[in-house]
């Protein structure tokens, strides 16, 4: 995910992207803890962006307020 994406969102959409993906974290957490993970490399992916949905919402709140 591009951070140009990510500026055509909504803080709701926002949030709602990052839950998803913060679930999708866990799930594959408990895979690689069991030894069933086949893409290791995913999770740093998700963690990026992560991160990235975290920076744009707190972009858009810092402007809003």
């Amino acid at each position: 995910m591009k951070m140009s994406e990510l500026k055509d969102m909504t803080l709701v959409e926002l949030a709602a992207k990052g839950r998803d993906l913060r679930q999708e974290v866990f799930n594959l957490r408990l895979q690689q803890a069991s030894a069933q993970l086949e893409k290791p490399g995913r999770l740093r992916t998700l963690r990026k962006d992560v991160a990235r949905i975290e920076t744009r919402l707190s972009q858009l709140r810092n402007k809003a307020a």
